[in-house]
């Protein structure tokens, strides 16, 4: 068994961090001990790995909880695990794909500057007057 702060250190996810997973429901309520203290099974700290991987690689707390639930069926079918992690693929090449934009449109207006005076700072133009952009760069 693990106290709150064992499984904390050994997982490299803060207390506060893991009892908000208790209480969305994405980890386990933990037995307490006699003076009321959390006490952790190795499972349940084998699921806190598992969330923070998942956290790590960027899944939704949803798409997580979906994860969990479809790993109690061991011996089922994974097409709707390997859906998540593509259509997560997906939205995190999104992302990519608009911060590639982004990083684009910035390099453009920050060339565009004069280092001049705050008044014909071409940055501060660019921000005030949208049309300025080449392209759209909003989600």
């Amino acid at each position: 068994m693990f106290t709150i702060g064992e499984i904390s250190k050994k997982v490299d996810v803060k207390i506060p961090t893991i009892r908000y997973y208790e209480k969305m429901g994405l980890l386990t309520e933990p037995s307490r001990s006699e003076g009321n203290q959390r006490r952790y099974t190795q499972a349940e700290l084998e699921q806190l790995g598992f969330i923070k991987h998942a956290r790590d690689l960027g899944f939704p707390l949803d798409t997580i909880r979906s994860l969990i639930n479809l790993s109690q069926t061991r011996h089922q079918d994974c097409s709707a695990v390997d859906e998540l992690a593509r259509q997560h693929l997906q939205q995190v090449r999104d992302r990519l794909s608009l911060l590639n934009k982004l990083e684009s449109e910035l390099e453009r207006i920050v060339g565009g500057c004069q280092t001049g005076v705050v008044e014909q700072c071409y940055v501060i133009e660019s921000l005030a007057h949208h049309e300025l952009c080449l392209g759209s760069h909003s989600r």
